[in-house]
């Protein structure tokens, strides 16, 4: 069983970049497809970019197409999420998942597994 855990975040002025990274263990990762969700205060949780095993396949929300790329590196058994030219409204907690299904999963009760979270905040 594989527990994820994500860093990488913090307070960023809008216009900027982080990169958010979640590290795998208790598993091989390269088994599982992986996805980025994020969830804003009073929102619900939201799609954000997922992974396929592999890395060859990759889909983004199109909230955030062309500012953010998710990748892997199955040697590293870590997952990134490059977020660049940030927005206030991207703020909220990043969280990690990962499942063993056939494909790229953009619905979150398709992913068995999941990080603590970490907090992302833009500011103006």
């Amino acid at each position: 069983q594989v527990q994820l855990r994500e860093s990488g975040g913090g307070l960023v002025q809008a216009g900027g970049s982080l990169r958010l990274s979640c590290a795998a263990s208790g598993g091989t990762f390269s088994n599982y497809n992986m996805g980025w969700f994020r969830q804003a205060p009073g929102k619900e949780r939201e799609f954000v970019a997922a992974i396929s095993r592999s890395g060859g396949g990759t889909y983004t929300a199109d909230s955030v197409k062309g500012r953010f790329t998710i990748s892997r590196d199955n040697t590293k058994n870590t997952g990134y999420l490059q977020m660049n030219s940030l927005k206030r409204e991207d703020t909220a907690v990043y969280y990690c998942a990962a499942n063993t299904g056939w494909g790229i999963e953009r619905k979150g009760y398709n992913y068995n597994y999941w990080g603590q979270g970490t907090q992302v905040t833009v500011s103006s």
